[in-house]
């Protein structure tokens, strides 16, 4: 279909040979959410040749007002986002190999993922993820690109290994509590920036155009009319385990991961951080006041949600009470924790 992408061929630095190093590529996009589904659309419309999506969840209604592959129906018949995006990107261009996975992204997925891909689009939703991705890309010198998206704000930059800092460098420590969408809300502007840049970028570093790289980290607030270029070449430190002189891969360590167990004999599931959260459980109950019914005491907080329970410990240890599915757990810690 020489028509296809006719228009991108007749953009100079892609060109005809660019386009014929897209088709080449196999991208690999971790979460179909908001970010995953807003960059997963137009890099398959732009004829990369293979991409593999991953994803736990499923879709909801509240997903379609910023989520851009699903539909109603997809809503009611709660498929997973994973099988939804590929049915609708498969549609849109049918010569794009597209591999579907539902399930979770955790360390042995992941790395079981990596032959042969040639960049990684973060569209995830939590830091314990995002870390796994820094310390895989770090470790099989694959380059990624980082997103997230909050209200009205979104950042993005991409991490070359070997070149760049990496998201060790710029953060030292996981953060260890944040706003979320199910917290403070998201419109849908803000998805679209973050996915435009993650995108470009995207395509650049397919067609061998890195020195058209950006090479800063970028925050807006589509709100508040505020726009952020930040250098961070100096962040880069020798020392950093994640990508030094003598790497570690800290968070590829089991040690290192957020760990989630049934509880035997209860229908909960506790979910223990990799290192203490240190709560500050007044602040946390004015997050999830709006969720559900909040009791506290000096140790612990409650919230009642319609579903389920959450206890808090100010270690940052949880309890998810009225189910047994690890998942369906992780989800809701993710959505309300951050």
């Amino acid at each position: 279909m020489t028509e296809r992408y006719s228009r991108q061929q007749l953009f100079t630095p892609i060109g005809v040979e660019g386009q014929q190093q897209l088709q080449q590529k196999h991208l690999l996009i971790v979460g179909a959410g908001a970010l995953g589904s807003a960059t997963a659309e137009p890099l398959v419309r732009a004829g990369v040749g293979r991409i593999t999506i991953i994803d736990r969840d499923y879709v909801e209604w509240s997903n379609l007002q910023r989520q851009q592959l699903y539909t109603a129906s997809d809503a009611a018949e709660k498929l997973p986002k994973a099988m939804a995006a590929k049915a609708r990107l498969a549609a849109i261009n049918d010569e794009v190999d597209i591999q579907a996975i539902v399930g979770d992204a955790d360390v042995e997925t992941l790395e079981g993922l990596l032959t042969d891909v040639d960049l990684i689009i973060d569209g995830t939703d939590n830091f314990d993820t995002r870390f796994i991705i820094n310390d895989l890309a770090q470790k099989h010198r694959i380059p990624w690109i980082y997103g997230s998206c909050v209200g009205s704000y979104g950042a993005t930059y991409t991490i070359l290994p070997g070149e760049t800092p990496c998201l060790h460098c710029l953060l030292q420590a996981m953060p260890t509590t944040g706003m979320t969408c199910d917290t403070v809300g998201i419109i849908s502007p803000a998805v679209q920036i973050v996915a435009a840049y993650q995108v470009a970028e995207a395509l650049k570093i397919l067609t061998h155009n890195e020195e058209a790289l950006r090479g800063t980290f970028l925050t807006f607030d589509v709100w508040q009319n505020q726009h952020f270029d930040m250098t961070m070449q100096a962040a880069k430190n020798p020392a950093c385990p994640s990508c030094g002189d003598a790497p570690i891969y800290p968070y590829l360590a089991y040690e290192q991961q957020t760990k989630s167990a049934v509880l035997c004999g209860r229908d909960a599931v506790q979910i223990r951080p990799a290192t203490a959260k240190n709560y500050d459980l007044e602040q946390l109950a004015r997050t999830l006041a709006p969720h559900g019914t909040i009791q506290q005491n000096p140790y612990l907080l409650s919230c009642q949600l319609s579903d389920n329970r959450l206890v808090i410990f100010k270690d940052g240890r949880v309890l998810i009470h009225g189910t047994h599915d690890i998942h369906y757990a992780k989800n809701l810690y993710y959505r309300l924790l951050g």
